[in-house]
């Protein structure tokens, strides 16, 4: 039987190192893309529907709007903040521009996301994100931390 010749021995060794290179890499990659599904801040009860990368949810009694990367709303006010555009700024940086359901009030955000899968928020520009508690207005901080949970 003939031995296999030396380029034939050279191309199968780097056929498994890619191979063993995109299983390391695969992950990674799957993860850039992972700016996605449900996130709470346990402090200010405020939770985030967020799709980064498509536009594909529907915000619950609001059909009028069509589907949107995301929306910010919080358990102690029932009014919405509804992401209207998103743009990547690298594999674990979203900009955001954000509006309030009534149209009258907008910013843009950042958020970043870490290795644990918890998104940081930071105000940009633009109106201050607030919700209602107990009839009174409460400003979110420019920057807040937001867990990944699961879906309630």
């Amino acid at each position: 039987m003939r031995e296999k010749s030396y380029l034939c021995q050279n191309f199968e060794n780097m056929r498994k190192i890619f191979l063993a290179l995109m299983l390391i890499w695969l992950p990674m990659l799957l993860h850039a893309q992972s700016m996605k599904g449900y996130y709470y801040n346990e402090e200010y009860q405020i939770y985030l529907y967020l799709s980064a990368d498509s536009s594909d949810i529907k915000v619950p009694g609001q059909d009028i709007y069509g589907e949107l990367p995301g929306y910010f709303g919080s358990k102690r006010d029932s009014r919405l903040w509804l992401i209207t555009g998103c743009e990547r700024k690298n594999k674990h940086q979203v900009k955001i521009e954000v509006i309030n359901d009534y149209g009258s009030e907008d910013f843009e955000a950042l958020l970043s996301e870490d290795r644990d899968g918890h998104i940081t928020m930071k105000h940009l520009d633009g109106s201050t994100y607030k919700i209602v508690v107990n009839s009174k207005y409460v400003k979110v901080p420019k920057t807040i931390v937001l867990a990944k949970k699961e879906h309630p």
